[in-house]
Formats: C-alpha cells, structure tokens, sequence
C-alpha cells in the first residue's frame, strides 16, 4: 500500500506541486513588484522605506524560490529522460557488422 503511494506522489503528485509552488511564486513575486510601485506613491519616508524594503524582500525570495524550483524540475526531468535512454539502449543493443 505504501508503495503504491510512494508512487502515485513522485510520478504525479510531485510535479503537480511544484507546478504549484513555481505558480505561487509567480503570484508573490508579481505583488512585490506592484507593492514596490506603490511605495512610489506613498509622501511619508517612514512607510515608504517600509514598503520600499517590504517589497524588494518580496521580490526576492519569490525569484529565489521560482528559480529553485525551476532547476529542481528540469534536473528531475534530465534524470528521467536519462534513465529512459539508458532503458532504451538495454532494449535495442547496437548490432555488431561481422565481415
């Protein structure tokens, strides 16, 4: 039963949440950037330099975290269709040309 889930998660489940994480990224980091061009139009330096910072911090953790995830997936990706060619190459050994 275990085995069965350990399954289903990593050959489903897991990139669907990344596809989730990489998504709310997206979202944090396009709110830090709207944050960011709203602390513009703030006339107190107090809350400006406390949105300023607030959104730049935003902006860089969602970029940081959007790219980690990008590069999990992609290595992920490489090492399946690594796996797949080696699989395939078992399969179909080359032919040897005896004269």
């Amino acid at each position: 039963m275990i085995h069965f889930f350990k399954k289903l998660y990593f050959r489903y489940l897991w990139w669907f949440w990344q596809i989730i994480m990489i998504l709310l990224s997206i979202f944090f980091l396009i709110l830090g950037v709207q944050v960011l061009i709203s602390a513009y139009k703030i006339n107190d330096p107090f809350d400006f330099v406390l949105s300023f910072f607030a959104s730049n911090l935003m902006i860089l953790i969602s970029f940081v975290l959007l790219i980690g995830f990008a590069y999990r997936i992609v290595g992920v990706y490489r090492l399946i269709a690594k796996k797949r060619q080696e699989s395939k190459d078992c399969q179909n050994p080359p032919k040897l040309h005896i004269k």
